[in-house]
C-alpha cells in the first residue's frame, strides 16, 4: 500500500526528535521508514473516529468499509436520511448511531466545520469537538492527528500507545493515560510524530494493525 509523504514540517519534525531520542530513532532501524497515514478532515474524519471507539481496529475497518458504502453516509444530510435500521446492519452499536447523528446535525446547524476546526489551536479544537455528545477527548486528538496533521497531539488514552512505550521504556507495566502523557512531555513539540512512531513499533512488534492503519 502506498502512503502521502509526510509534509516538510512534518519531515523537519521527525528528524529533531529522533536526534534527540535514540530509541525513537531505533523504531526506523528496526521496523522501516514510517508510514504517513492520513483522514479526510470534516464530517468523515470524525465519523470514523466515532466507529473506531472501545473495538477492535479489525473490526472498525470492516464496519467503516460497510458504514461508507452507505449511499450518502459520508455527508451530515445524508446520513441523517438513512435509518437507524441500516446503520445498524452496517455494524453500528446503538449508542454510535445515536452519536453519528448528533455530529452530523452539528455539522449540518454550523456549530462545528472543517474549516472553523481547522482554524482553530489544538487546544479549541480538542475543546469543541469533546463537547459534542459521543465524541470526548481521544476522538478529538485522533482527529486533530490523522484529519488535520498537527504535529503536537498525544492521544494518551490509547491503549496501543501505552503498550508500545512500555515495550519501549522497559516499563513493567503500560502506563495509565495520565502517566503516559507525563512521559510524552519529552516529545514535545512532536508528539504526533512519537506517536506515530509508537504505533509503528506496535505493528512491529506484533504483527497487529495499529489504530494508524484505519484510514479513510
Amino acid at each position: 500500500m502506498a502512503f502521502p509523504h509526510p509534509p516538510a514540517s512534518a519531515q523537519l519534525a521527525l528528524a529533531a526528535l529522533t536526534v534527540g531520542h535514540p530509541d525513537l530513532a531505533a523504531i526506523l532501524e528496526r521496523a522501516g521508514p514510517l508510514p504517513w497515514r492520513t483522514r479526510s478532515p470534516g464530517f468523515p474524519g470524525l465519523l470514523q473516529a466515532i466507529v473506531a471507539q472501545m473495538i477492535s481496529n479489525q473490526a472498525a475497518a470492516a464496519i467503516w468499509g460497510r458504514l461508507r458504502a452507505l449511499p450518502g453516509a459520508l455527508e451530515p444530510a445524508g446520513l441523517l436520511l438513512l435509518s437507524d435500521e441500516g446503520l445498524r446492519g452496517a455494524g453500528l452499536s446503538r449508542p454510535k448511531v445515536v452519536h453519528a447523528r448528533v455530529l452530523a446535525e452539528v455539522f449540518l446547524d454550523g456549530t462545528l466545520s472543517a474549516a472553523g476546526l481547522e482554524a482553530m489551536s489544538d487546544d479549541e479544537a480538542v475543546a469543541a469537538i469533546a463537547a459534542i455528545k459521543g465524541l470526548g477527548v481521544w476522538t478529538a486528538e485522533i482527529y486533530l492527528l490523522f484529519a488535520l496533521q498537527r504535529l503536537d497531539v498525544f492521544p494518551a488514552g490509547d491503549v496501543a500507545l501505552a503498550a508500545a512505550a512500555a515495550e519501549l521504556k522497559g516499563l513493567d507495566a503500560r502506563p495509565d493515560p495520565k502517566a503516559l502523557r507525563l512521559l510524552a512531555e519529552s516529545w514535545r513539540p512532536a508528539r504526533s510524530i512519537a506517536a506515530r512512531l509508537l504505533w509503528h513499533h506496535w505493528r512491529f512488534l506484533t504483527g497487529r494493525p495499529a489504530l494508524d492503519d484505519f484510514i479513510v
